[in-house]
């Protein structure tokens, strides 16, 4: 199914691991043009070389999520180098969940920085560039948690809770420009995070995947190519009627639509 991603322009933080990697492969594979960026200097020039060498037509840029202007940076130099810029993936931030009390209030304030902060300089400098071009897909991702709540699961339940808010409220403010902004909450999905939570618990990771699957419906932990293919939909034209949307993406974990 011939998507309709040729030749557009994306751009995708934290591209270099997990969900952002494969993401950033896939839209590639579309024949898309990819700026991605990430905190690692040697993981984004290596990235960025891997691909080039198979035809990808990217550019990886250093740049930080939490720290202020590192991400109004990479959208305009992503804009700038490319000519124009269609589709923005909000991929950087982890799912770190502990109980209430003892989340400290910098912790607190690096994860909403992290979350919901990045998500609002990236949109609020793509949106001009997007204006421009007739419209664009602005597509964060979130976890299943930010609609169900639970215990011990603090502050990322209430950052991902404010994503939520801020794509449904973005979807419809940017609608008459043609914008369109969806959410992709995932589950348990394979990840460097959890094999580091592996580690921590002394197992292997391979025991990890199977122990955490079976908490899974699906009876498996999902991969991250799952993941973007979804995100490869929302920003494709099959999706063009799709907005204000929030996709789970768990293997039937969560109890919520």
């Amino acid at each position: 199914m011939e998507l309709g991603l040729r030749g557009k322009v994306a751009a995708v933080t934290g591209g270099t691991e997990g969900i952002g990697k494969s993401t950033v492969e896939r839209l590639v594979a579309e024949g898309t043009k990819v700026a991605f960026c990430a905190r690692r200097a040697e993981l984004v020039k290596a990235f960025a070389e891997e691909l080039k060498k198979q035809g990808g037509d990217v550019l990886g840029i250093v740049a930080d999520a939490s720290k202020e202007g590192d991400m109004e940076r990479f959208i305009e130099e992503a804009a700038k180098h490319f000519g124009r810029l269609d589709i923005v993936v909000n991929n950087a931030g982890g799912s770190g969940q502990i109980a209430f009390d003892k989340v400290e209030d910098k912790v607190w304030e690096n994860d909403i920085e992290i979350k919901v902060m990045a998500q609002v300089r990236t949109t609020r400098a793509a949106i001009p560039h997007m204006k421009k071009a007739g419209g664009g897909r602005i597509i964060n991702l979130n976890m299943v948690g930010a609609k169900q709540p639970g215990a011990g699961m603090f502050p990322t339940t209430v950052s991902r809770a404010a994503g939520l808010a801020l794509a449904k409220g973005l979807s419809k403010e940017l609608a008459p420009d043609n914008i369109l902004v969806n959410v992709v909450a995932v589950g348990k999905i394979k990840s460097k995070q959890q094999e580091r939570g592996a580690a921590r618990n002394n197992k292997t990771v391979e025991q990890h995947y199977a122990d955490t699957g079976k908490t899974v419906p699906l009876k498996r932990m999902g991969e991250s190519e799952e993941v973007a293919n979804v995100i490869a939909f929302l920003a494709s034209d099959a999706a063009s009627y799709v907005t204000g949307c929030c996709i789970n993406v768990d293997g039937g974990l969560s109890g919520v639509l």
